[in-house]
């Protein structure tokens, strides 16, 4: 693709701690002469990357690249994977998040060791190219390795590796983190690298390691951290194409702005900034559960009038500390948009007495009462039950109850679906709630942000309850 103008060549941040000498000059000859020709840019992060230090180890143990996608990020690692394994003698996982880009990975590298295009230098070092699926390597004469895996499959191999790449990394969990890294405690040259290179995470992305990567080492924290980030601060005008070339190193060489325009009508204004402008957003709103536009869009200056025959339940969220606690309702009333209030918040002073005797006193009309929070749910139960409260009319969430309430009460607010009265204490919850991670499958509920979440979530139980149960005692049976 030729063009008379190509993307910014400079990082918008760039962060490289002081290095004495580089490989990196070499490791792009040697990508050159297999037929792999570095940007200007790509050279850039190569050589920080390769940069030593005085006592002859890297001078950057962990190495971060953010980038727009498809703008050329891979023909960088190519090319520190194939120097590090046949010049250096180095043991390399690179991990994706996903199985077809991991092996999509291997299949581009095993090319230049392989095949009729290959490098005739590099085919003398190759003792073996491994291909079955979920075990793609590339084993050297020198000792040098090279293995693809997914850590959607488990990560890590279970050998020991002097540098470990992390491609997709905005879906790097902490605990896939936590898995590979136990395989760099013995690194055979003891000279150790960490690479992660991705996009921005998407606000519905259970990986939080990147992030946190990013902000520790703007923050100045990794002394021996580097960071490249091709991006925007502000969101702005996402049309001015200007915006576009200082985003996009490789707009004009491989991308082009036909289909880049044709990016910018087809997602949203939000997604287009992070997958093509590299928007990270604020440290705020990119962690935020929920809209804060679209909850003010479900305000109703007209609640629903109570009615007998309303289905009616309760959501009741004790706080982590065991001190906090809220309780909500959500009806759905005959012909309306369900509709969600806090009833409750305070201080447990007098234990769960006043919970209880609230819901008592609404058995007969309560349809299901979803209660969390493990340092008082079974105070409550048996409270309910001296109480006489019917056993069908109360759930016990569990981790998974909580996880689909979130989702739900989340896509209702985004659809327009419910309903609420701008409530200060409900809404100052659910425009500041961020996501909190539950479980290890991107599971998440709401967290406590400048405001405590237990009003936000005791209403997403409540709705869920009024959603998902088939007790209705508002309607009566009928005989005959």
């Amino acid at each position: 693709m030729s063009s008379s103008r190509i993307g910014s060549q400079e990082p918008r941040i760039r962060i490289e701690p002081k290095q004495d000498s580089a490989d990196g000059v070499d490791a792009s000859q040697l990508a050159e002469c297999s037929g792999l020709v570095l940007d200007e840019w790509q050279n850039l992060v190569l050589s920080a990357w390769m940069g030593r230090n005085n006592n002859d180890k890297y001078a950057s143990i962990s190495c971060g690249l953010s980038v727009p996608r498809q703008n050329g990020k891979n023909a960088i690692l190519e090319a520190r994977e194939m120097y590090g394994i046949a010049v250096l003698g180095e043991k390399i996982l690179h991990t994706a998040h996903r199985v077809d880009t991991a092996r999509k990975s291997f299949k581009r590298i095993a090319g230049y060791f392989e095949g009729y295009s290959a490098n005739p230098d590099l085919v003398e070092l190759v003792v073996a190219v491994r291909r079955t699926n979920g075990q793609e390597a590339i084993e050297l004469k020198n000792g040098g390795l090279l293995e693809f895996s997914s850590r959607v499959n488990g990560g890590a191999r279970g050998s020991t590796y002097d540098a470990v790449v992390f491609d997709e990394a905005q879906e790097l969990t902490e605990d896939q983190m936590q898995s590979i890294m136990s395989t760099m405690s013995a690194a055979p040259s003891g000279n150790r690298q960490l690479i992660y290179t991705g996009t921005p995470p998407s606000p519905v992305s259970p990986g939080t390691v990147f992030r946190d990567k990013r902000e520790s080492t703007l923050a100045g924290q990794g002394k021996r951290s580097c960071w490249h980030e091709w991006s925007i601060e502000e969101l702005g005008d996402i049309s001015d194409r200007d915006r576009w070339y200082e985003t996009n190193p490789g707009l004009g060489i491989r991308l082009d702005e036909d289909f880049t325009e044709e990016e910018l009508t087809t997602l949203t204004a939000e997604g287009f900034a992070r997958e093509r402008l590299g928007w990270w957003g604020s440290g705020e709103n990119s962690t935020l559960a929920l809209s804060k536009e679209k909850w003010k869009q479900c305000y109703t200056k007209d609640p629903p009038e109570p009615n007998e025959k309303d289905k009616i339940a309760f959501g009741v969220k004790f706080a982590a500390d065991g001190k906090g606690y809220a309780i909500s309702a959500a009806v759905i009333p005959p012909g309306g948009k369900p509709f969600i209030e806090c009833i409750d918040t305070g201080e447990l002073t007098d234990g769960v007495n006043d919970i209880a005797n609230f819901l008592i006193e609404r058995k007969d009309r309560c349809a299901i009462c979803v209660i969390d929070g493990k340092s008082n749910a079974a105070s409550l139960e048996r409270k309910l039950i001296d109480g006489g409260f019917p056993k069908r009319a109360y759930h016990i969430s569990s981790p998974a109850n909580v996880c689909s309430a979130a989702v739900l009460l989340k896509d209702s607010i985004e659809e327009g679906l419910l309903a609420h009265a701008g409530q200060a204490v409900l809404s100052d919850s659910a425009e500041y709630a961020q996501k909190r991670k539950i479980g290890k499958d991107g599971g998440w509920g709401f967290g406590d942000g400048k405001r405590p979440c237990c009003p936000i979530e005791s209403a997403s139980l409540a709705y869920w309850g009024v959603k998902t149960t088939k007790r209705n005692p508002a309607r009566k049976m009928r005989c005959g």
